[in-house]
């Protein structure tokens, strides 16, 4: 639950924190506790936003709404009930909360910038909502928060005090966010941000991990906002719903280094005291001047490192802590390997395809199609370019609907079942590769295959363990600690087919994975197939190297024209004169008979 005390990243880290209390403490004037204080609620409301921003990809400009709602919401309940502000920080959260459903839920189905102008419009929408109902929000004029001195309504004399409360409100998000990055839904949520398309052949609800990520988000960000209000002792709409502080605490995460946890606060702690600073040097002269700052490093950071500060400099820093004295997490050993098993042969159907077709506009792309995969059968699907292979291929595995017809799948119990989403065929049994690999970049190796393994586990022990025993059936045990985006060709194929593996499925479905390997490369992918089939997993393979489909096939089906045209064994296919003229040509064949 929590980091590992031993680790000596932890002791450097909790040192790091704690100068943002000791170094205000030492110098005691009251510009450095506010300075300090505004880094921690920048920092707060920065790392908040890289729940949704960073880890999942969504750019959301503007998210100072859920700060608006806690910092009235607390205000309003302190003016008209007298209810402190601790009571009215929980509520205000809470209405973030749906406030975020509200507007996730069907911006989420929009891409690229279209999600980041409907949060703005959002944005703006609430912010001229509460102008207009001035009888209550105090309109434009905004809303003083009454003075009562005392910790029970978060107003202080001493400017120390709203540190402490800052610091601790920026350690309670810290630590939400790292727990979030170490989990599955962290997993999940860099799945997303990397290859959405992908992320369901793993099991993953894409609308539902970034739904989790903005409502989590939004609570943090709406408790910023209730403490913030009762810090500045007065609030108004264009401060409170500002686009700029959306802007500005993007920005943090941005330059500190996106998806990481500690990128937006160091970000904060880089810009922050630069713009103050500036601003109490220049006097009115420099008004406006922390924005024109904001930008210079920006500007410089994306030229100079397009990671962030983290990015750039994170890993060196992190090795050089883990060469100081104290304890490392020991490795955590492979789970049990499967007994392998060869001598069942072919079993029961696992898999059926019933009468598929599918159309796109006036192209036939499917038509009529049948095919049965059984138990501890390699099945070759094999046609020409165009033939309709992958349109078959992608609605057994759920990514394409098919207008007519049905897939059905054998489950664990033995009941037939017909799933209809990839997210649902995943969770059934069925795992599948891509044909141009997909993998997630901003992963290493094992963190790739473990997205597969925490479909069936939340405890990362365990999905890790999955993941070091898959890589040794798929010899990608030497590289888990590698970038995936550093891995040759015949490295991402097999990555593919690993993270498909961690899933644990009884069904394979392998997308041209000997596709442009060399030959060394080849023979290991037939090896690393049958090894796979030999573990209990039916395994049905689309592939244009005849030599490695003669090779490893039971049994081998043709497809033409959206069509099966002959289905068989192996030695009968590559015979058929109907396969030898949709390969060769009439030509080919003529030449052949005379």
């Amino acid at each position: 639950m929590f980091p590992n005390i031993r680790n000596p990243r932890v002791y450097v880290s909790l040192l790091a924190l704690s100068l943002l209390v000791l170094i205000p403490l030492g110098i005691n004037s009251a510009f450095a506790y506010h300075l300090f204080v505004l880094i921690c609620i920048y920092g707060a409301l920065a790392t908040a936003w890289n729940i949704v921003g960073g880890y999942a990809g969504q750019l959301s400009l503007g998210h100072a709404v859920f700060y608006g709602v806690g910092s009235y919401t607390a205000t309003l309940m302190v003016i008209n009930f007298g209810i402190t502000p601790w009571i009215g920080m929980f509520v205000g959260a809470g209405i973030s909360a749906l406030v975020a459903v509200m507007i996730a839920y069907p911006t989420f189905r929009l891409r690229g910038p279209f999600f980041a102008l409907a949060t703005i419009a959002v944005l703006e929408v609430v912010k001229l909502l509460m102008v207009y109902w001035d009888n209550w929000t105090g309109g434009a004029a905004g809303l003083s928060v009454p003075l009562n001195i005392g910790l029970e309504w978060m107003i202080f004399r001493n400017k120390f005090m709203y540190l402490l409360l800052a610091f601790g409100l920026l350690l309670v998000t810290l630590w939400v966010s790292w727990k979030i990055r170490h989990s599955r839904l962290g997993f999940y949520l860099v799945a997303v941000r990397e290859r959405e398309f992908a992320a369901p052949a793993v099991g993953i609800n894409t609308v539902n991990v970034k739904l989790q990520a903005a409502v989590i988000s939004a609570v943090f960000t709406s408790f910023v906002g209730s403490f913030h209000a009762m810090y500045l002792t007065f609030i108004e709409p264009s401060s409170a719903f500002s686009l700029e502080l959306s802007i500005q605490i993007a920005m943090f995460a941005l330059i500190g280094g996106l998806g990481s946890v500690a990128g937006p606060l160091a970000g904060t702690v880089l810009v922050v005291p630069i713009a103050e600073l500036a601003r109490g040097w220049l006097g009115s002269f420099g008004s406006g001047m922390h924005g024109f700052i904001y930008g210079l490093i920006l500007i410089v950071v994306v030229l100079t490192m397009p990671r962030g500060i983290v990015g750039q400099f994170g890993g060196r820093v992190g090795a050089f802590i883990d060469r100081l004295p104290g304890h490392k997490d020991r490795p955590v050993p492979a789970a049990p390997a499967k007994a392998l098993d060869a001598s069942q042969g072919i079993g029961e159907p696992v898999l059926k395809a019933e009468h598929l077709n599918k159309h796109f506009g006036g192209l036939h792309a499917t038509n009529d199609v049948s095919l049965t995969l059984h138990k501890g059968e390699i099945l070759g699907v094999i046609g020409p370019n165009g033939a309709g292979k992958t349109t078959v291929f992608n609605q057994l595995s759920g990514f394409i609907q098919p207008d007519s017809g049905k897939v059905s799948v054998l489950d664990a119990q033995g009941n037939w079942v017909n799933p209809s989403t990839s997210e649902e065929f995943a969770h059934i049994g069925v795992g599948r590769t891509f044909q141009i690999a997909q993998p997630f970049s901003g992963l290493s190796v094992l963190e790739n295959i473990m997205l597969g393994a925490f479909m069936h586990t939340t405890d990362r022990r365990k999905a890790e363990a999955i993941a070091r025993q898959v890589a040794d059936l798929t010899d990608l045990t030497g590289s888990l600690d590698a970038e995936a985006r550093s891995l040759t060709i015949g490295g991402l194929k097999r990555l593919e087919v690993a993270r498909a593996l961690a899933t644990q499925p009884r069904i394979l479905l392998l997308d041209e994975v000997m596709a442009g390997l060399n030959p060394s490369d080849v023979e290991r992918a037939i090896v690393m197939v049958r090894r796979i089939r030999d573990s209990g997993v039916s395994v049905l393979f689309i592939e244009h190297l005849m030599q490695a489909t003669m090779a490893l096939s039971d049994r081998v089906i043709v497809i033409n024209s959206g069509q099966v045209l002959v289905s068989g064994s192996p030695q009968d296919v590559v015979n058929d004169p109907r396969v030898i003229e949709a390969y060769l040509g009439k030509e080919y064949l003529r030449a052949e008979n005379s």
